[in-house]
């Protein structure tokens, strides 16, 4: 890493799949250092240049490196990036949010514009699936009811501003961050209509979506689709690898270990921070990992294991940079409103009895310091909301505090001594093994007959009957849908099958507000009937660590599923 020349794959048996560009590529920023390199241990892989289509880890990890938007969602709250564009509300009544470009550019040159932003809308309201499927089915209509939803209003377009105006028969939560240009207007409309003028393709994508024409939408999506698909090609054209953002991925490789993606500036980004280092290497993590930082690998992020504590304390020891975060899930443990389980008073009395620090501390062992304690199963301890749902949720007097007389509170929820509770978790988990032991002593304790459970598919398992419990990971909900998917009435992909038609009612109005306010305080009450319900003791959020050479600055880490590692490149420098 330092100064230095790029480090170059050895392995043998690597198929290299892009050429570089950088020898026809316009000068780099300013503040590029030349011949910095940093190599990042990675365990993704691209599969398509088009994360909206496809939306796998390693295609949104590289999304987030090589295009720009007009925000991201940190916390589960919408942060502006006003170099890219601003978002506005133009009228309530019909809802209409305008989507303003500033001056962002493709890296071939050709500017973002309105044609852009209107591929991004038609892509996410379905117009471009195919016919009888939607492009994102969990952000359907949430009411289940609706057996006809309205047809999309193809936006206003404002060409010479660059900005569409996009109107809808309600207000949404998501308004902010609704827009987005996953890929180039003009290369998929050169390609779904043979046109080789770039402007001449932009137009042709705007007729196909203005005329709503059948026919010119099914190419359009077509080529939405299939030209950024990467899976099996060994030759990927230039085109598919355009960028917006700080990076553009200059090549990639894969071999037996994996496949690694070489990013490097992108000469015509100009977002708020241009990039400092001059090549960004992502490689296969390999089982060395953590140990294998200041040899092949300068930065990394890894799960905590009874394997790597050491290893991360002796660095820390040598005041490498250490960093903690969590990947968007949260423990807890589950109840099915069933059998013995079926009444609020024996869910309630059981959870009161779950020794939460306990199962951390059993759990983690000498990582129980980096699992941060957490009361909600919809926000993430940190974040703006969690303050607000963790004080009106009422979870500290329902299930919180535990209870000063267990086994009488067993016996009043008409339990009696020696029933027997079968408890499901995943005896591959490190975590969970020690979680699972943690609670049959305490609950044991008190009258309750625990089973061991412990299963080698606990994903497959929950979606059987006869367990009452479970130890287990939940991801932490990031939108309205996905709150009703878990916990919505009727929902297939519910978790316990809990059925609150209120809930449902509060699920829509959060979905349907556009006050940051107002959606805390609606969280916090969907939250309540949550625990209301006696179903989830959340106690703990998952964390994961990031170690970095002592020679790489400016590396941040944001919780979540959505890159958590490389979101901020353009922010990390090589220092002598």
């Amino acid at each position: 890493m330092s100064r230095k020349s790029p480090r170059r794959a050895a392995a043998a048996g690597v198929v290299v799949v892009v050429a570089s560009l950088t020898a026809c590529a316009p000068g780099v920023p300013d503040t590029v250092v030349p011949d910095t390199t940093v190599t990042v241990g990675w365990t993704g892989e691209i599969t398509s240049f088009n994360a909206a289509a496809s939306p796998t880890r390693g295609n949104i990890d590289i999304a987030e490196a090589t295009r720009s938007s007009f925000g991201d969602i940190v916390d589960g709250e919408f942060v502006p990036d006003e170099s890219f564009g601003t978002v506005t509300i133009v009228s309530d009544i019909p809802f209409t949010a305008r989507y303003d470009l500033a001056e962002p550019a493709w890296s071939d040159g050709i500017p973002l514009d309105a044609a852009d932003l209107l591929l991004g809308w038609a892509a996410g309201s379905g117009l471009l699936a195919p016919e009888g499927e939607t492009e994102d089915e969990d952000e359907a209509d949430l009411d289940d009811d609706a057996e006809v939803q309205e047809a999309p209003i193809v936006p206003e377009l404002d060409e010479f501003a660059r900005a569409i105006e996009v109107t809808s028969p309600e207000p949404t939560i998501g308004w902010q961050s609704a827009i987005e240009a996953s890929v180039p207007a003009h290369v998929v409309g050169g390609r779904a209509f043979g046109l080789d003028d770039a402007m001449e393709a932009k137009q042709a994508v705007i007729r196909a979506i203005q005329d709503e024409d059948d026919a010119a939408l099914e190419a359009v999506g077509e080529a939405w689709t299939d030209t950024f698909d990467v899976t099996e090609v060994t030759d990927v054209p230039a085109y598919v690898r355009l960028s917006s953002g700080a990076y553009q991925v200059d090549g990639f490789t894969r071999d037996d270990d994996g496949q690694s993606v070489t990013l490097v500036p992108n000469p015509l980004y100009a977002g708020a921070a241009t990039p400092q280092v001059a090549r960004i290497d992502l490689v296969p993590m390999g089982d060395d990992g953590v140990s294998a930082i200041g040899g092949r690998i300068d930065v990394v992020q890894v799960a905590p294991t009874l394997q790597n504590r050491a290893i991360v304390d002796d660095f820390e020891r040598r005041d490498n940079p250490v960093l903690t975060s969590h990947d968007g899930t949260v423990w807890t443990v589950l109840l099915r409103p069933a059998g013995v389980f079926a009444e609020p008073a024996a869910r309630t009395a059981f959870l009161r009895t779950v020794p939460a620090r306990d199962i951390v501390d059993r759990g983690a062992g000498g990582w129980a310091s980096t699992y941060t304690a957490t009361t909600s199963m919809l926000s993430a301890p940190g974040s703006p909301a969690y303050d607000i749902v963790n004080e009106d949720s009422g979870f500290a007097s329902v299930l919180g505090t535990p209870s000063r007389e267990p086994a009488l509170e067993r016996a009043a929820a008409g339990v009696a001594a020696g029933t027997s509770v079968c408890v499901l978790y995943d005896r591959g988990s490190e975590f969970a093994v020690g979680a699972f032991e943690a609670l049959r002593d305490a609950v044991g304790a008190e009258g309750w007959n625990i089973d061991d459970c412990g299963t080698d598919d606990i994903v497959a398992e929950m979606d059987e009957p006869g367990w009452d419990a479970a130890i287990t990971r939940v991801s932490l909900p990031q939108t309205p849908a996905q709150i009703a998917a878990q916990w919505g009435s009727g929902s297939e992909t519910s978790l316990i099958g809990d059925a609150d038609a209120d809930r449902d009612e509060l699920i829509t109005q959060l979905d349907q507000t556009v006050d940051v306010y107002e959606a805390r305080e609606l969280l916090a009450r969907i939250e309540s009937s949550i625990v209301r319900a006696a179903v989830a003791r959340p106690f703990a959020v998952n964390p994961t660590v990031t170690v970095t050479d002592r020679a790489v600055t400016g590396v941040s880490v944001r919780s979540g599923p959505v890159a958590p590692l490389i979101h901020d490149l353009e922010q990390w420098a090589v220092v002598e």
